[in-house]
Formats: structure tokens, sequence, C-alpha cells
């Protein structure tokens, strides 16, 4: 995970207007400052380090369900409806983009949430309508971004591209 510092620099000047309330030239004012009494413009620098968080980039990550032989588009409609509340048409798109591609993203959101809808795929159940069918569909998660390959949860490591020549 990237971890990065940043170093910020400010100048606080306390003006001809600011009150010492009783702090002679050798007592700390507030916050640790030296109070002038003669009420001279006052400046302190400070410098702070931060280190970055991971809520400083959003890491989306789809949820994909790929296909397979045993489960028919009535299954795979009601399912996406059910568990991704799409309406009718945007179910029967995912079904036919699922049978033609062999995968399609149903949501992109954060990791415990895709975490939670591909588990709620693979707990689905099998498909009455296929006496064959042994269980439910297959899905897995996946970095919404193309550079973040490297923290794949889903131990999915195939990708897309045919394999090169040579």
């Amino acid at each position: 995970m990237a971890s990065h510092d940043h170093e910020y620099e400010f100048e606080i000047d306390f003006g001809a207007g600011f009150e010492g309330g009783g702090w002679d030239s050798d007592d700390d004012g507030p916050g640790g400052f030296k109070v002038r009494p003669d009420h001279e413009p006052a400046t302190a620098t400070a410098t702070a380090t931060e280190e970055a968080s991971e809520t400083d980039k959003p890491w989306l990550w789809n949820v994909v369900l790929l296909d397979d032989d045993h489960h028919t588009y009535d299954y795979v409609i009601r399912m996406v409806m059910e568990l991704f509340a799409k309406p009718l048409e945007g179910a029967y798109l995912a079904a036919k983009t699922v049978d033609a591609d062999g995968r399609v993203v149903l949501l992109t959101t954060h990791k415990e949430h895709a975490e939670l809808k591909r588990d709620q795929i693979h707990a689905y159940g099998k498909d009455a309508l296929i006496a064959g069918c042994q269980g439910s569909m297959s899905a897995v998660i996946e970095p919404a971004y193309p550079d973040d390959e490297d923290e794949d949860a889903s131990g999915d490591t195939s990708d897309d591209t045919p394999p090169a020549d040579g």
C-alpha cells in the first residue's frame, strides 16, 4: 500500500491587536508561543507531517459475474433483480452480456460491499430449471482500476489479453 508524507508550512501573524493577558516575555502563552507585551507582530513557523491513509484514494471494486452453461436466463435475471435491485431490462442486459462475453460487471463499489455481493451470488443457490445444475453461479471481485491488478483479492489472475505470438 502506498504511503505518502506531506509537509505543510504555515505562518501565524498575531498582529498588533494581540493582547498578552498578563504574560511577560519569558512566559509561554497559548499553544507554547511567546507573548510579547509590547504588542509587536509575532510570527511562528511550524512544520507538520502526516501520513496518507487509504481514504486519500478511492478504491473501487467491480463485482463480476462469470458465465457457465448451467444456469438459465431466467435464473440470471431473477438473481440480478433480487440481489442488485436492477429493473427487468437491466437484468436482461446483464444476462445477455454474461452469455455473450463470458462475464459482466454488475456493480462497482467499495471493497467490503463488493465482497458481500460476490458472496450473495455464491449463496444464491442452484437453478431449479436445469436438472444437472450443481449450485450457484461464480463471481469474482476485481479492482475497477486496471493498474491495480496486484491487489486483486479474488484470486483470479487471468486477464482478457490473448497470448502473444512467439
